[in-house]
């Protein structure tokens, strides 16, 4: 990292995350992040907490200088795309539950099931339309498990009303007969599943191959504004160390990380027993490897290649792995 001395501190550093596990979840949960800054005079505060105007929409743009946000990919790499000054800091990859549904009784089993059936491909009334983006990555997955593609199937839009709930526009439709298969994944979608009486046709988790299940979710990035990191790389340190601690702590911690996870989700315990892995609290650790690089990588090309990207985003150009080795240098010089 830069050795110049540091600029004023910003009087608050923001954070944003996904409803789904996250280090950043857990270190807000139990106050971390606070005590980290509050010697600093630094507030830290989340965008979800924020009054409307003030939020606006920059969960998705990152467009909050002081914005630390860990959530999922398609945003992320589309805010990138348009141009937005944000770096790659750290990438997650967490099993969370996805697999394609059909309706009960059905007999469709396996991924060549899925074979000239009508897809459902939601339309959702957003910036960047992140379901759809899910959707096409789902399928694709589930499809390529049989040596097919999206084009041995037929895509059927299914467009969503503002504020319906999550998955309800794509199962009311797979009820009613005008699709024959919904991608689904996390913790509402497994109780969604339950109220609508759907089957499961295709477990993407069983699949050996991770690249099957490359999705919005897989990986998780956290990115930071380019402006912070320039003016005062030593708090992004700061707050990745924060955040390395907190996925030390959930791994010895699963009885407190199931609670925390049904806070974040808004799903009861057996949604967040259903949609995540066992050993799921031990997998929140940030890292900038290869693999997760090439497998954000798969995701990006897919983006770009279904028009959700208005520009290719150069990867080796936005992932910047120093401010987290720095943390991790950070962690070993406090033990």
């Amino acid at each position: 990292m830069p050795s110049s001395a540091p600029v004023q501190a910003p009087d608050t550093l923001w954070f944003t995350r996904c409803p789904v596990p996250t280090a950043t979840g857990i270190a807000a949960d139990q106050g971390r992040l606070a005590a980290e800054f509050a010697a600093d005079g630094i507030s830290v505060r989340s965008l979800q907490d924020a009054p409307a105007e003030l939020a606006a929409d920059h969960h998705y743009t990152h467009a909050l200088p002081g914005l630390f946000r860990e959530g999922g990919n398609v945003p992320a790499l589309w805010a990138r795309s348009r141009g937005e000054r944000t770096r790659l800091i750290g990438l997650t990859w967490i099993e969370e539950r996805q697999v394609v549904l059909v309706r009960a009784g059905s007999g469709l089993r396996g991924p060549a099931s899925l074979r000239g059936l009508r897809l459902a491909i939601p339309r959702h009334p957003i910036g960047i339309d992140f379901w759809r983006a899910m959707a096409l990555a789902g399928f694709t997955g589930a499809l390529g498990l049989a040596g097919l593609s999206l084009a041995d199937a037929e895509l059927t839009e299914v467009p969503a009303r503002p504020g319906e709930g999550q998955w309800t526009a794509e199962l009311t439709a797979l009820r009613e007969g005008r699709v024959d298969a919904v991608y689904v994944k996390g913790a509402l979608a497994v109780e969604a599943a339950r109220r609508f009486g759907a089957e499961v046709a295709v477990e993407l988790d069983e699949a050996p191959d991770r690249r099957a299940r490359v999705n919005n979710g897989t990986p998780r990035p956290v990115t930071v504004h380019q402006d912070l990191l320039d003016s005062r790389p030593d708090l992004v340190v700061r707050f990745l160390a924060v955040l390395l601690d907190a996925a030390d702590w959930a791994a010895g911690h699963p009885v407190e990380v199931a609670r925390i996870l049904s806070a974040e989700t808004g799903a009861g315990a057996e949604g967040v027993h259903g949609a995540y892995a066992a050993d799921g609290h031990r997998t929140l650790h940030l890292s900038l490897a290869r693999e997760r690089l090439d497998l954000l990588a798969q995701q990006e090309r897919l983006l770009h290649r279904h028009g959700f990207l208005p520009e290719p985003v150069d990867l080796a150009a936005w992932a910047d792995p120093e401010p987290l080795r720095a943390a991790e240098a950070l962690r070993a010089g406090r033990r």
